[in-house]
């Protein structure tokens, strides 16, 4: 296969890692798969894609956004015993 045959994947730009244990809770966010900082709430996840100059985002679009370990309403941190 060369390189023009392998099929392309499309990343959405910015994925929203799982809930992490703190006080309060957080997510990390990543835009283009680098760091961009840490959510407490889907404002915050707004806020930071805005500082790295994405404009208007639909959070509910999967070509935009990648939610890992729930979606844009998951901000608490689950613990099993």
């Amino acid at each position: 296969m060369t390189e023009s045959q392998v099929p392309h994947i499309a990343v959405p730009p910015i994925t929203v890692l799982g809930v992490q244990p703190g006080e309060p809770p957080f997510r990390i966010v990543e835009i283009g798969g680098e760091l961009a900082g840490k959510a407490t709430s889907v404002l915050d996840v707004m806020e930071i894609a805005h500082r790295a100059g994405l404009g208007h985002l639909d959070l509910d679009d999967p070509d935009v956004v990648r939610w890992v370990g729930g979606d844009k309403h998951t901000w608490t941190h689950f613990h099993w015993r």
